[in-house]
């Protein structure tokens, strides 16, 4: 499975750094099992262990089991108590609402960027929508998830308003992508993912009915080809 990494917990794999920020080991181990919570790899109502987790991911039990109370502090998990994390269950009208709100936020944001960023940043940001199309291509989800946030985060971040980045961010992490496997399977996520390099050459070209048009389609994937289960 995408999902897994070396069983070694000495290994210290390259775990994901959602946002692009600095950022702990714990830190990172929740960032990592954020983006498998998103990606739909974390199923709701299942009951995972720290150790089972550990092993999955390639680290040691305590920074999972950390990473764990931290997610359900923000209420993505619940504790069981002597067995570990179960996922919350997310309905269908709250997956509703956390889109709706992003488009009402991050289309009109992105679109003024179109006459207001610096070319120079948005370009800085290519390296990442490439990494969105490779870890389409290879399949690895959480590679995928980590990458997309990554990207459109550092995007909003040109506007200049952190508290509007840090509520998208929010509302990313409470979603859910469980179509993205099926994608994979169907070979359609990397046409999806190359998306996100359009939607940067439409900011370059300073082309705000592109960009507009491209940004609506995106976010309409979440409720549509990424959200079947």
């Amino acid at each position: 499975m995408a999902a897994q990494r070396s069983s070694a917990p000495s290994a210290a794999p390259d775990l994901p750094t959602l946002g692009g920020r600095r950022s702990s080991y714990r830190e990172r181990v929740a960032d990592a099992l954020r983006a498998a919570l998103i990606a739909g790899e974390l199923r709701p109502g299942e009951v995972y262990s720290a150790p089972t987790l550990a092993a999955r991911f390639g680290v040691s039990a305590t920074p999972v089991r950390e990473a764990m109370l931290d997610l359900a502090k923000e209420g993505l998990v619940d504790t069981v108590p002597n067995k570990g994390f179960r996922v919350t269950e997310v309905s269908e009208k709250q997956l509703d609402e956390y889109t709706h709100i992003r488009s009402l936020i991050e289309i009109p944001t992105v679109v003024r960027l179109a006459t207001t960023a610096d070319p120079v940043s948005l370009e800085a940001l290519r390296p990442a929508a490439r990494e969105i199309v490779t870890a389409a291509a290879g399949g690895d989800l959480i590679a995928y998830v980590e990458a997309d946030i990554r990207f459109h985060l550092g995007l909003l971040a040109l506007a200049g308003n952190s508290h509007l980045v840090e509520v998208v961010g929010d509302l990313r992490k409470r979603s859910r992508l469980y179509g993205l496997d099926a994608l994979v399977r169907a070979g359609r996520l990397e046409a999806s993912a190359r998306e996100h390099l359009e939607l940067l050459d439409a900011l370059l070209e300073r082309d705000e009915r592109a960009v507009h048009a491209v940004m609506t389609r995106h976010l309409g994937h979440v409720r549509g080809l990424w959200a079947a289960p």
